[in-house]
């Protein structure tokens, strides 16, 4: 269904779980009394919800709400970028769907902007899940260093080619499996699961991905470590050993929060419920018991 927030932007949204119909009135939506209500935030930024899956590991046990952030997806364009802006949405959706409190899952991206509303809204959230985020410092050369090992000589002078012109369609999704398939440790099935997210017929919004980069790159560190130590409620990490985005640099930001549990999955990249699917879902299941 589609939301439209405040400032009169369309939102696309999902919803999955026990219970009856999302509205207001007589129509409004209650959360299951045995967890706590999830809301699941896609990363990019620019790209769109694709975590049907991650919403299913849960849903059984409580309400689980997605959308496409704004400019996004099958969202409606904006020109108010911002990361306040967006959580300012998240919490307009939380109204909306009738919850008090969130168990707020952010997965790349979508990790960075879960902290933020977080650090916004802190008397909303139940719990926080980050996701496969960046951490503090200087994580981008290892991530540089893990990309470069996993491709060879012919796909980086392909995707340097590709990034420097117009594409036709196929170009576009041969770019994106360039730039997806190293975030898998599996290399067996990296490519597959790459075509498989980069043949989704949405457009990536290179607009909100430059807005809202260079607003998180103008961070400090401290900045980053404040937001979320803000949060009052348990912060859960879980990251994926073998994703790029060293792991390192986000046990140093959990260091930071309140109430933090890090959880390292072995053998699991920066998607690590395509590739150790349990071990995710016994995480989250616990994560939104616990905090129900």
């Amino acid at each position: 269904m589609q939301f439209s927030t405040s400032d009169d932007v369309s939102l696309w949204t999902a919803t999955t779980g026990q219970t009856g119909v999302v509205g207001r009135g007589r129509n409004r939506r209650q959360p299951s009394p045995a967890a706590a209500p999830v809301v699941i935030l896609h990363g990019g930024p620019g790209t769109w919800d694709s975590h049907a899956t991650l919403a299913r590991m849960v849903d059984d046990l409580t309400v689980v709400h997605r959308f496409d952030q704004r400019g996004c997806g099958r969202s409606g364009a904006s020109d108010n970028l911002s990361m306040a802006r967006f959580a300012q949405d998240i919490d307009e959706l939380r109204a909306f769907w009738g919850h008090d409190k969130i168990v707020v899952v952010g997965h790349s991206f979508g990790a960075t902007l879960a902290v933020t509303y977080g650090a916004l809204y802190p008397d909303r959230v139940a719990g926080v899940v980050y996701l496969d985020g960046v951490g503090i410092g200087d994580w981008r050369s290892g991530d540089q260093k893990v990309r470069e090992s996993r491709m060879t000589p012919a796909q980086m002078a392909r995707l340097d080619e590709l990034s420097e012109r117009p594409r036709t369609s196929d170009e576009e999704i041969e770019f994106r499996v360039l730039v997806w398939f190293p975030d898998f440790a599996d290399p067996d099935h990296a490519m597959e699961w790459a075509l498989e997210d980069a043949s989704v017929d949405l457009p990536i919004s290179w607009t909100v991905n430059r807005a809202l980069s260079n607003e998180i790159s103008s961070w400090p560190d401290s900045r980053k470590c404040a937001d979320v130590a803000a949060i009052p409620a348990p912060v859960t990490f879980i990251h994926g050993e073998g994703d790029p985005r060293p792991y390192t640099a986000v046990q140093a930001l959990a260091e930071h929060a309140r109430q933090p549990s890090f959880h390292l999955i072995p053998n699991a990249g920066h998607s690590p419920w395509r590739e150790r699917p349990d071990a995710v879902r016994k995480i989250l299941r616990d994560v939104v018991l616990a905090v129900g």
